[in-house]
């Protein structure tokens, strides 16, 4: 009697544990899923990030290359140098670090716009940040190399409205990015009055 119990009790259990293989294979293959899921997502989170690094590395080095190499070839001025100047105003080397930290500033929030696709929505934001880039760059030759201050008034000028048409156009894709502009606002204002001296000195 005993006996034919146990033995009805073993077919109980091997039955179950039939029942219960499928069960324990699918949620193993579903475990090897996710696992080979998670490695997915971090090998495309991991070579995301590589390129985004790679890509504000350009943006960043591109600017500022080409504001060293002006700096390096018309950044000098004699009679900049020479000229009696206040106490407050900026001196040449002023001028040059400004130059290059308004290049850094304007070359990260324009990574930032291209990182949220804002120059694809909105060329014209692509079309001020070349356009200031080219300004910036035609004030030392044409100041300091060709001597025409009033010329380099009038590109301080344009320089400082395709400054403020940037902060607008920059802030609609990404507020920081707008922001970002704001400081090389005051890196025009100071080089207008660098220009104002050499006109009037």
């Amino acid at each position: 009697m005993d006996s034919h119990q146990d033995d009805q009790q073993l077919k109980q259990r091997s039955t179950k544990s039939q029942q219960n293989e499928p069960l324990l294979q699918e949620q193993y293959n579903k475990s090897d899923q996710d696992t080979k899921m998670d490695k997915n997502t971090k090998s495309i989170r991991k070579q995301k990030a590589k390129q985004g690094l790679r890509s504000l590395t350009i943006a960043l080095s591109i600017p500022l290359l080409l504001t060293l190499l002006d700096i390096f070839l018309f950044g000098s001025s004699y009679q900049y140098v020479s000229m009696k100047k206040p106490f407050w105003f900026p001196r040449l080397w002023a001028l040059h670090l400004a130059c290059l930290g308004s290049s850094f500033l304007m070359g990260l929030s324009a990574w930032l716009v291209w990182a949220e696709g804002g120059f694809h929505r909105q060329p014209m934001a692509m079309l001020l940040y070349l356009g200031q880039l080219g300004l910036s760059l035609a004030w030392d030759p044409v100041v300091f190399k060709a001597g025409a201050t009033r010329v380099g008034l009038v590109l301080c000028m344009a320089l400082f409205g395709v400054l403020i048409a940037c902060v607008k156009a920059f802030k609609n894709v990404n507020p920081i990015a707008g922001n970002l502009v704001k400081p090389c606002l005051g890196w025009a204002v100071l080089l207008s009055l660098a220009n104002l001296k050499l006109v009037y000195p």
